[in-house]
């Protein structure tokens, strides 16, 4: 998946879910080419700053949206990462 790809399908899941991407474009940028990364390297869009454990049942949760990001955007207006934002 390219950046642009990547970019356009986070930003579609953000506006279904009725949250966005975050107002700093170079976060977004930066993020999203960490996703790149991490797809090329470990075959899935895993959250640039999640830690891959090698465990897949484990790693499923930090794909990209991840698990814990509704909860984090709800308790802190962000995700983690800072891609999303209530």
């Amino acid at each position: 998946m390219s950046e642009k790809e990547i970019k356009k399908e986070m930003k579609e899941y953000a506006e279904k879910e009725g949250f966005e991407l975050n107002s700093n474009k170079k976060i977004v940028d930066n993020l999203i080419k960490g996703l790149v990364v991490n797809k090329k390297k470990y075959g899935e869009i895993y959250c640039p700053c999640r830690v891959i454990t090698g465990d897949k049942k484990e790693d499923k949760k930090i794909i990209c949206p991840c698990y814990y990001h509704k909860k984090e955007i709800k308790d802190y207006g962000k995700c983690l990462c800072g891609l999303f934002e209530g």
